[in-house]
């Protein structure tokens, strides 16, 4: 997988380094001080590199292929899990994951969109964009949650909901908005994370909960750079532009209180490591349902009274 271009610098640093150190063992020769020095320059440049991000280098960080999708989280996270497919109405929908396991051995129902590693994925996954019966699905599986008293852990990763014909003629719209009345509804605990995109009413549908974390570098908003840079300036290579004036990444939207907390990821991000951004994920999500668990009988009323404040806590910004 090639670099991102900001990348590029890190990516040949360490491919010296990796260099320096066959060369040493294939010539037996002692090169011990300068592979030390590359490394802390390596490192340097790492932290460098990955804290100066702007808003549109974090949106290519969030689509990187690599990174860390639904169903590994699941694997790395999830005890026992069980996949259950289908909407019982139309059919099973790809770009949609989910089922039952165990987190911390506490039952639990994980649903999440799914975008693929490589064409062949990505065209059976659908690009991560899911049709009606997708949402449908995690519909059917969120109201076994709650007829089991289950909580709902949602993983947020996509472009957008399909808009093709099909899925408007199978009534796309009814069912995002479906979701999010329903979601609203729900006696369990619901924890959506932000892992990678998060593209408009496609993300919203499995965004609704009593708390919404965002990977360090993922992106969210109503639209991609793309499409927003199309709307406004009639130039979709405009995308940087509209990327800094939108407010996507995790830490713009803490401030305006969009989000409720900011997962860290490893250095370099997620793709680089994603044992260790599972495991910081595994302790935000155990400590955000420890909470909910322990205050469950006035949940809806305070996940009401989140969106009730959500757009008077932009306006204080």
């Amino acid at each position: 997988m090639a670099p991102l271009d900001f990348e590029k610098p890190l990516y040949e640093l360490e491919a010296k380094i990796e260099e320096l150190r066959a060369f040493t063992r294939d010539k037996n020769l002692d090169l011990v001080g300068e592979i030390v020095t590359l490394e802390k320059k390596a490192q340097e440049l790492k932290k460098n590199i990955y804290q100066n991000l702007t808003p549109w280098q974090q949106a290519q960080l969030a689509r990187h292929p690599l990174r860390p999708n639904s169903v590994e989280y699941t694997r790395l996270l999830v005890e026992n899990f069980f996949e259950l497919k289908g909407d019982r109405l139309y059919g099973d929908d790809p770009a949609i994951f989910g089922g039952i396991g165990l987190f911390h051995n506490r039952p639990v129902t994980v649903i999440g969109h799914v975008k693929g590693r490589d064409t062949k994925e990505n065209l059976y996954r659908n690009f991560g964009m899911p049709h009606p019966e997708g949402y449908r699905k995690a519909l059917r599986l969120m109201r076994q949650a709650a007829k089991f008293n289950r909580p709902i852990i949602c993983f947020i990763d996509t472009p957008g909901a399909y808009c093709g014909i099909g899925a408007e003629e199978r009534g796309q719209a009814e069912a995002i908005a479906r979701n999010l009345f329903e979601m609203a509804t729900f006696p369990v605990p619901i924890i959506s994370v932000v892992i990678g995109e998060g593209g408009s009413g496609g993300a919203l549908a499995l965004g609704v909960g009593d708390r919404l974390l965002m990977m360090e570098h993922a992106i969210y908003s109503v639209a991609s750079p793309e499409s927003a840079a199309s709307i406004l300036f009639k130039d979709s290579t405009q995308a940087p532009r509209a990327a800094s004036a939108m407010g996507i990444t995790a830490e713009r939207l803490y401030e305006l209180k969009v989000i409720d907390r900011i997962v860290p990821e490893p250095s370099g991000g997620a793709h680089r490591d994603p044992a260790g951004a599972a495991q910081e994920l595994e302790k935000a999500l155990e400590e955000e349902l420890s909470a909910l668990l322990q205050s469950k009988e006035d949940l809806l009323s305070k996940r009401y009274e989140k969106y009730r404040r959500m757009g008077l806590n932009a306006l204080d910004i």
